[in-house]
């Protein structure tokens, strides 16, 4: 019976909190602050009930009121508590879970990159069952345009923060007779394909017998956190077997991204890069 109690406990929920953070949304997805009948609206709420919520929020700081014109937005406190959400948040630690279930669903290698001075570094991985005597090693820094992992970085971060990680490999490649690798408008066309179907996938660049797939990770500003790489045999990742993974991965970075903050849609963030979520049914075109 007190197992029993505790568990009905546990499912007891406080109402008016649950109402009260329908209005704290809306003015979370508000471009900037709203009026009172604009918030009732929007939280589907009469204006009476949300002037009641707004007038606690605004005595705790989560919320105030423009003396101006009367209209709500978010409050300092609101603004305290964000941030401190995000120093919680570590996306190695946040990813280690997700390193393992993906290694176990694909058989393949997963690694996780961040950015560093040089480029793409992995900073951790699951070791896949498929991947014979290769090894991914942290530490290793990815080269930018012959990788999955690199055209997502090249796709979602400025141009200034890549270039000179672009002209480093540049110089590798030519000293080592690998000059043309890759031209700007084969380079172009992958970065385009990055936003269309919101990953990369390449065959065989790198290194021949292995193919990729890496994704974004995005934080609560829309910025580039990280990127999620899938690697396998090329004779195990057929077209069906590529596309299903893809989805997988794309599953895995979306539930990254959310816990790190990210906003929704880019439609719904202003300024915010192209989209990135995949477009079902379109296949990607790999080389």
């Amino acid at each position: 019976m007190a197992k029993e109690g505790m568990a009905d406990q546990s499912r007891r929920r406080v109402q008016s909190i649950e109402v009260g953070f329908r209005v704290l949304r809306v003015l979370r997805m508000a471009e900037g602050p709203l009026p009172l009948r604009e918030i009732a609206a929007r939280a589907s709420m009469p204006p009476s009930k949300v002037h009641l919520y707004l007038v606690s929020f605004v005595r705790e700081g989560m919320a105030y009121q423009d003396l101006k014109n009367g209209y709500y937005g978010l409050g300092s406190f609101a603004i305290q508590l964000g941030l401190a959400a995000i120093r919680q948040l570590d996306v190695v630690d946040l990813a280690a879970d997700i390193l393992t279930d993906l290694r176990d669903k694909t058989d393949c290698a997963i690694y996780l990159s961040l950015w560093g001075d040089r480029g793409p570094c992995i900073v951790a991985k699951a070791d896949g069952a498929l991947q014979g005597a290769f090894s991914v090693r942290l530490g290793y820094i990815i080269p930018l345009t012959t990788t999955a992992t690199g055209l997502i970085f090249l796709a979602h971060l400025p141009a200034s923060e890549t270039e000179q990680a672009l002209k480093v490999q540049a110089a590798y490649e030519t000293a080592n007779g690998r000059g043309g690798a890759i031209t700007r408008a084969q380079l172009s066309d992958s970065i385009e394909q990055v936003h269309a179907l919101g990953y990369a996938a390449t065959v065989g660049r790198l290194h021949r017998n292995f193919a990729g797939i890496s994704a974004p990770i995005f934080d609560y500003s829309h910025r580039l956190a990280a990127a999620l790489t899938l690697l396998g045999p090329t004779d195990f990742m057929t077209d069906e077997r590529r596309n299903h993974f893809a989805d997988v991965l794309l599953e895995a970075t979306k539930g990254l991204s959310d816990r790190l903050g990210a906003p929704g849609p880019a439609s719904e963030v202003p300024d915010a890069p192209e989209p990135v979520r995949a477009k079902r049914g379109r296949k990607a075109k790999v080389s």
